[in-house]
């Protein structure tokens, strides 16, 4: 049986092609999209995931509009740079407009009814910062016995962060849900910085998505236009990091994982950090709770996977 989901997003060049990984694979059954401030906005991050589903032949997916701003900080700014002003690289006034609407509910009640609509059967997969998902565990402390599991991209456990030199960006711009979330006692898988570093991407990879001819990958060429601008600058290759959280519900043999005691600081320069603590229990003053961090991916295996997706995608 597929494994039920809700991805929390904040769409993003790299929860673009997450999303439609999910959507085109038969693993996993997305229940909703639940939106959140992050790369450019919760406006465009709903605009944005409409367009997602609708390209991907899914407009049956709920969209629902979840927090626009931290629990207790202020409005963290965007990531122009990285995603373009409205997300998607500044190509969505040449992707189709959204027909639909996200649904009248916020995104922290969708995901307290559909958790208690499937005890024990729902995954939260969120790929921005996890705001919605803190939320609803405050509204009904009920649902963390109910999860199933967070799978999560976000934190850093040995590389230092992005957003700052300690915290990756979806924990650094909402610290405080971040610690609700993490110290709240379900099950945790972190797909952080660590494997996002051990999947990088040249054109030939862009060139290969461009070229699969279909409504799908022909939006990604579209945003990859930016992408390719972006890693000529900045010398570099493309990282996708929201990528990982769902490639491994759908492979999880392609990934190594190590359990790891977590926690998240909130204050200061080190906000968002996720600090792993290797000594003995017995050497610690505090119970520090243990999560599932990925570490490596076959990275040839997910590529070739991703790339089978797509391309199978209207035949």
């Amino acid at each position: 049986m597929p494994e039920k989901i809700i991805i929390d997003t904040d769409p993003g060049i790299d929860d673009m092609q997450a999303i439609f990984l999910a959507l085109l694979s038969t693993e996993v059954d997305v229940l909703g999209i639940t939106t959140v401030f992050g790369n450019s906005g919760l406006d465009n991050s709903v605009a944005n995931a409409l367009r997602l589903v609708e390209t991907a032949g899914r407009p049956d997916v709920p969209v629902v509009r979840g927090a626009s701003r931290p629990i207790l900080l202020p409005p963290r700014p965007g990531a122009p740079s990285i995603h373009g002003a409205d997300g998607l690289g500044n190509a969505a006034d040449r992707l189709p407009k959204p027909k639909g609407k996200a649904i009248g509910q916020n995104a922290a009640n969708f995901i307290v009814e559909t958790v208690l609509a499937h005890p024990g059967e729902v995954t939260l997969v969120p790929i921005g910062p996890i705001t919605n998902i803190a939320l609803a565990a405050r509204l009904e402390p009920a649902i963390i016995s109910k999860v199933k599991r967070v799978v999560l991209m976000g934190g850093s456990a040995f590389v230092g962060g992005n957003a700052s030199a300690a915290g990756e960006a979806n924990l650094y711009n909402d610290p405080h849900a971040a610690k609700i979330v993490f110290e709240a006692g379900w099950p945790i898988v972190m797909a952080g910085l660590d494997v996002t570093y051990r999947y990088l991407l040249g054109e030939d990879y862009l060139d290969l998505v461009s070229s699969l001819g279909n409504p799908v990958s022909d939006f990604m060429k579209e945003v990859f236009v930016f992408v390719r601008q972006r890693m000529i600058e900045w010398n570099s290759r493309e990282a996708v990091p929201d990528l990982h959280a769902v490639a491994y519900l759908i492979a999880p043999e392609l990934y190594t994982t190590r359990r790891l005691p977590c926690y998240i600081e909130t204050e200061g320069r080190t906000a968002g950090m996720t600090v792993v603590d290797p000594r003995p229990p017995a050497r610690r003053n505090e119970v520090i709770p243990e999560i599932d961090v990925i570490l490596d991916v076959h990275a040839e295996k997910l590529r070739g996977l991703f790339l089978q997706r797509i391309g199978a995608f209207g035949k």
